[in-house]
């Protein structure tokens, strides 16, 4: 067997950096300058945002299409740019997907890239980070039954969700296949307004059904936002998307074995805490924002809200309490008066889950008249979506302390942590539990209408009977707090109830629930 002599490893060490430049310089200077003129980053300029500096190792940097031999000078790292990075210090697994190359599409090269680095995050417990736009499938490698016996599902764990590490998903500009795939399948998925995430392209669709299909319709922002709830979070720019990626990442541990991280307290954290009870009107009846009451609260600067346009009756949001990752589930009385509905059904049970499954402990703040009902609720499927949260809520493993603020009736009174579907329940003095409103309680019992003699004495004694004394004298509720207490209250109640015995990991009951249902 004859060695290489000198010149020739030279030779080859040049070959070598000469294949990296090409890969290196995506889809060519032309593209390049079209995203620019644009105002569109490029892939590797949204990597360079995403990771700490000098820190990504990348893997498959000369990956090339493997199916048309004619391609491979046409296709640098296949179009997916994969590799480990560290996101504000701790490593992590990225996709970035490069349009200038065959739009992104997925072959079977690059689905080897990113079955890797997800294999490798799972079993050396890293977070999964997907940036997409993509095309779909790369269609002359799927065709035929060749194409469909090489490229589809040769990896039964591709789109498998076992929640070992937390996954995020951007979908920034066009959203096709693998890239809405794998944003329903994250834990958290931030779309760029003017993006379009949906199954297939609009030429596609308008082929398939025979007219033509709006962008916006088929996938814009608005759509996800208002009617599906598949993505969490909505922003202006590729930076914006970026940002949010690192901040939820910031809140949950890198994987399912280790509790969140912790922070240093934000300075002026529970200032306003003195006049919180200000923020609830005199009148029962009137409504308010449960936001600014949770910011009130949690540590300064600390909220981070996931689906804000979605379940609107609901907010969930990330936060912190003494530097602790915390969940918050609250009722909004701005909508519907805080009576729950389908879509805020699903935001919670998805955010539950999430929650569960990296050992973020949960509050539930609670002013609810109940669930909404009627034809629209029934066709939405509601007692459906009721079953399915009051089965999450028996299934979270992690420290729930519940609070009641003012309203909690009829089904929701459990659902929303009544009972022991909570490890600890204080009340404001506020507080008023029953099965249903005192208004129709009244008319339902007694017989009386509104203006009808004797209405307002049994309204009157009804009213009674719902406040909070009567549950705290049987110890339905652990504490009545005054509202300025609250925020030490629920630090102390968390501290109490932390998992000492597992170092802060819970059973992970709900780590097979599906992202999307």
């Amino acid at each position: 067997m004859s060695s290489l002599d000198d010149q020739d490893i030279e030779s080859r060490i040049a070959d070598l950096d000469d294949r990296r430049a090409k890969a290196l310089a995506m889809g060519g200077e032309k593209k390049i300058a079209q995203r620019r003129n644009s105002g569109q980053l490029n892939a590797r300029e949204r990597l360079a945002y995403l990771v700490d500096e000098g820190t990504f190792w990348e893997t498959g940097l000369l990956g090339t299409s493997g199916v048309y031999l004619e391609d491979r000078e046409k296709t640098p790292t296949d179009g997916k740019i994969a590799g480990y990075g560290k996101i504000n210090g701790r490593d992590a697994s990225v996709v970035v997907n490069d349009f200038t190359v065959k739009g992104a599409s997925t072959s079977a090269t690059n689905g080897k890239k990113i079955a890797q680095v997800k294999r490798i995050a799972t079993e050396r417990g890293m977070p999964c980070v997907f940036i997409g736009e993509s095309t779909g499938a790369r269609l002359p490698d799927a065709m035929g039954s060749r194409g469909m016996g090489a490229l589809l599902g040769n990896d039964i764990t591709q789109f498998q969700r076992m929640r070992e590490t937390p996954w995020t998903a951007a979908a920034l500009g066009t959203s096709f296949g693998s890239s809405a795939w794998l944003a329903c399948c994250s834990d958290f998925a931030v779309m760029r307004k003017g993006s379009i995430m949906a199954v297939s392209s609009p030429r596609l669709v308008s082929k398939a059904i025979g007219e033509t299909v709006d962008l916006e319709e088929l996938g814009g922002w608005k759509l996800h936002a208002d009617t599906t709830g598949q993505i969490d979070m909505f922003v202006d720019t590729d930076e914006e998307a970026l940002d949010a990626i690192k901040t939820f990442l910031g809140y949950l541990p890198s994987h399912h074995m280790e509790a969140p991280p912790e922070r240093v307290v934000t300075p002026g954290s529970g200032a306003d805490m003195a006049d919180i009870h200000k923020i609830l009107p005199a009148k029962r009846t009137q409504v308010y924002d449960i936001r600014k009451i949770i910011k009130a609260v949690v540590d300064k600067d600390s909220y981070f809200e996931i689906k804000p346009r979605f379940g609107k009756s609901a907010v969930v949001a990330l936060t912190r309490l003494d530097g602790k990752s915390v969940g918050v589930i609250a009722n909004n009385p701005l909508h519907r008066g805080g009576a729950l509905d389908t879509q805020a059904c699903e935001k919670i049970v998805d955010f539950l889950v999430m929650c569960d499954s990296f050992n973020i402990p949960l509050v539930t703040l609670v002013d609810t008249p109940g669930f909404t009902i009627g034809t629209e609720a029934e066709r939405s499927r509601a007692p459906g979506r009721i079953m399915n949260f009051m089965n999450a809520m028996t299934l979270v493993s992690v420290p729930i302390v519940s609070i009641i603020l003012r309203k909690s009736y009829g089904r929701a009174y459990v659902c929303m942590g009544g009972g022991r579907h909570s490890n600890n329940i204080a009340a404001w003095p506020t507080a008023e539990v029953s099965f249903m409103d005192p208004r129709f309680a009244t008319m339902i019992v007694h017989g009386l209408e509104p203006g009808m003699e004797g209405y307002e004495d049994a309204l009157a004694q009804t009213q009674n009977d719902i406040e909070v004394w009567d549950m705290a004298s049987i110890y339905a509720v652990q504490d009545v707090i005054k509202p300025s207490e609250t925020r030490d209250y629920l630090i102390r109640m968390l501290d109490i109830h932390r998992l000492r015995m597992t170092n802060g990991v819970g059973k992970h009951l709900m780590r097979t629930w599906p992202t999307s249902y």
